[in-house]
């Protein structure tokens, strides 16, 4: 069992990606017999978590720690504070992207495989595999 603080963590891992830069901690791991994943976040003004984006079969929930972000969903922006809970079901109604400033733990469910589809990149993501663009997609029989 791992124990995180979510007031003082020891962050694990990050981002300095410009416009993408965050401080990371795994609060629980996506591994064998898990079924939920959870990470804090900790995002600077303007700065993103992921591009913004929604997954097919895993739902995830934010928890806004601390600040005030930004919540970018189908239905448009809206500012987020402390104490603020949300669900982002599976499929398009679930899109979603955080703009610090904040700290935010998000929490998923565990599926695998997953794909997740990126609306303003035309991107798709498949999860154990790659990202690929949906533009270059093929017919079904193609090869065959």
């Amino acid at each position: 069992m791992r124990r995180v603080n979510l007031h003082a963590p020891e962050f694990d891992h990050g981002s300095e990606r410009p416009g993408y830069r965050w401080r990371g901690v795994r609060v629980g791991r996506v591994i064998e017999g898990d079924q939920i994943g959870a990470s804090l976040y900790e995002l600077g003004d303007g700065e993103r978590t992921y591009p913004y984006h929604f997954h097919h079969g895993t739902e995830e929930w934010l928890l806004v720690v601390g600040g005030t972000p930004t919540l970018r969903t189908p239905a448009g922006e809206r500012v987020l504070r402390e104490g603020d809970v949300v669900c982002f079901p599976a499929g398009p109604d679930g899109a979603h992207q955080v703009t610090g400033p904040g700290s935010v733990l998000l929490l998923s469910s565990r599926s695998s495989p997953e794909v997740v589809e990126y609306p303003d990149s035309g991107k798709v993501g498949a999860r154990p595999g790659g990202t690929y663009r949906a533009a270059d997609g093929v017919d079904y029989w193609y090869g065959e």
